[in-house]
Formats: structure tokens, C-alpha cells, sequence
């Protein structure tokens, strides 16, 4: 039997060395890494065979964080944010302190406060926001839960969280807005 605290350890060390983990997220299952990480980062884009062009999500843990990474003055999107309930990405205007690979090259970066009890406990012990991205090799579809991810996936990080393992609810991914300088709401992904 495991407990969800030896998860929650494992997971923290593996991120603390630039290592992968394959975690649950409040959507679907996760590839994740530090997100300050450039080596972590790289790491996650080999796994996925997926061009370092394509934007990753980052997950935090609270509205707060959201500010430390991103230059965002509109309070309007926290506004937006108190008011959703499924769980919505938002692509927001000038990141910073994340790792460069991970920035889109236009500046922007995807980000999401993550509700899920694990996954937000997780991020509030490793003190910075964690990737997650898809469980598949890019083209591939995305696993809608943990006994659909392929053994590439699973063999290729560091560790596996063994809480959830056995739902077999499907999941779906976030929704994704973009939130312009202007203020302007952009819906990419209902």
C-alpha cells in the first residue's frame, strides 16, 4: 500500500534533480517538470518527439503566482478567473523567470491554477510552477486516463504517481482563452 505523502516526496525529488514525472492533474494526466528548468524543459519536448515551437502549460497553485511570471496589470482576468469553473488555461502577455524554451516566441505563455487537491499540494511543496503537458507522443491522441498513456510515456520519466492510477473516469483537457493587452478575451479551446 502507498500513501499519497510518499507520492507527493517522490514527485518533489524528481523535480528538485530536473526530472520528469507523469502526474494527475485536474484535467488530464500530465507529463511535468520544473518549470524554471531549461534542461527539464528540453527533456519533456524529446519525450513527446514534439518541436520545442509548440507551447507547454504551466500549472501553479494560486492566483498570486500568476503575477510572478508574467507582467499581467489588467485585474479584469482575475476577475475572469474567480468566475470559471472548469478548468481554463489562459494565455497571458510578457512572461518572466520561467525557463526560456518554455516562452512562446511571441512572449506568451499558457497558465493555469490547478484545483486539483494533489496536483495544488504538490506545487505549494516544490515552491514553483511545474509543466504539464499531454501524456502522448505528439500526433498522437491525448489519453483521456492513466491506462491509455503508452509505455514509451510511463518508461521515459523519472517517476509515476501512483494516486488515480485506477479511475477510469474520462478526463478532458482545459479549456484555453487568451487575455490581450488590451483586455481583450480571446476563446482558443471550449
Amino acid at each position: 500500500m502507498f500513501l499519497l505523502e510518499d507520492d507527493l516526496q517522490s514527485s518533489l525529488d524528481v523535480l528538485q534533480k530536473g526530472g520528469l514525472i507523469l502526474y494527475p492533474t485536474d484535467t488530464v494526466w500530465g507529463i511535468g517538470c520544473d518549470a524554471t528548468n531549461e534542461d527539464a524543459v528540453s527533456k519533456i519536448y524529446a519525450l513527446k518527439k514534439r518541436a520545442d515551437s509548440k507551447a507547454l502549460i504551466v500549472l501553479v497553485a494560486e492566483e498570486q503566482t500568476i503575477l510572478d511570471f508574467t507582467d499581467q496589470t489588467s485585474i479584469k482576468i482575475f476577475d475572469y478567473i474567480k468566475g470559471i469553473h472548469k478548468p481554463t488555461t489562459v494565455i497571458y502577455e510578457k512572461a518572466k523567470g520561467l525557463a526560456k524554451n518554455l516562452i512562446a516566441d511571441d512572449g506568451t505563455i499558457a497558465i493555469r491554477i490547478c484545483k486539483d487537491p494533489f496536483c495544488n499540494k504538490l506545487i505549494q511543496l516544490f515552491g514553483k510552477p511545474i509543466v504539464s503537458t499531454s501524456a502522448n507522443i505528439s500526433g498522437y491522441p491525448t489519453p483521456l486516463c492513466f491506462r491509455d498513456i503508452s509505455l514509451d510515456i510511463i518508461e521515459g520519466v523519472e517517476y509515476t504517481v501512483r494516486h488515480r492510477q485506477e479511475e477510469t473516469t474520462i478526463q478532458q483537457p482545459s479549456s484555453i482563452v487568451k487575455w490581450n493587452e488590451d483586455g481583450q478575451l480571446i476563446m482558443i479551446r471550449k
